[in-house]
């Protein structure tokens, strides 16, 4: 009877994870700040808890789970709604290395030690601080590095290139599936995708794992070697 009130719980609990997530919104774990990240593990810590409650009080770590997310959602529309709130809840950016300087007080606001500096520099492929003008620690802890002008990559715009925007890349056929929803926003059909295929000497779309339209042409990609 236990191990049936386990693997209730631990849905009940994987449900609630689900749904709090989709409502504290979607962030890239690069994305998250200290808060958020340390709100999520804790979080977790709860869920695990909750599924693992034989003793009736798993309503206890679900409240609590609702209230953490229920602050994180208040935090985020205070940050929204109120730009002078943001640097007390998410931090704000600080300037690590500007034009051959180091800002000694920025780095012990941020707990950071040169070392370290050092090393993300290294990292992110600047050997030398004289390849950097700009340094900068962003509220997600990330640091963020514009190097100088003749250490920058080249961009059509330096060789005076214009080059054409490309389309988003759609996907139309997936495992041998046809992608409707698809290619019904792109404007197209099965039959104008069958043409497409054809013309590539394809002739059956089960064959077919992925196919992509990049606004011009359909790219298809078999799902061995022997139906290429």
């Amino acid at each position: 009877m236990e191990y049936i009130k386990i693997i209730v719980l631990s849905l009940g609990s994987i449900v609630t994870l689900f749904i709090l997530t989709k409502l504290m919104g979607q962030k890239e774990l690069s994305q998250l700040s200290i808060f958020d990240y340390v709100i999520g593990i804790t979080i977790g810590s709860i869920a695990a808890e909750m599924a693992t409650s034989l003793e009736n009080n798993f309503i206890q770590p679900l409240i609590a789970m609702i209230v953490y997310a229920l602050v994180t959602i208040l935090i985020s529309y205070i940050n929204i709604k109120f730009v002078k709130a943001r640097p007390l809840f998410s931090g704000k950016t600080l300037i690590l290395y500007d034009n051959g300087t180091l800002f000694r007080d920025n780095f012990k606001k941020a707990k950071l030690d040169l070392n370290e500096f050092l090393m993300q520099c290294r990292t992110s492929g600047f050997f030398s601080l004289s390849d950097i003008k700009t340094a900068l620690l962003e509220e997600n802890g990330k640091i963020s590095f514009l190097p100088v002008a003749d250490k920058r990559p080249v961009n059509p715009n330096d060789l005076n290139i214009k080059p054409v925007d490309d389309d988003i890349v759609t996907n139309v056929i997936i495992d041998g599936r046809v992608m409707m929803e698809n290619l019904t926003e792109l404007g197209f059909d099965e039959p104008w995708l069958y043409e497409q295929l054809q013309k590539q000497g394809i002739t059956k779309i089960d064959n077919v794992f992925l196919a992509t339209y990049n606004g011009k042409d359909v790219s298809a990609y078999m799902a061995d070697i022997d139906n290429k």
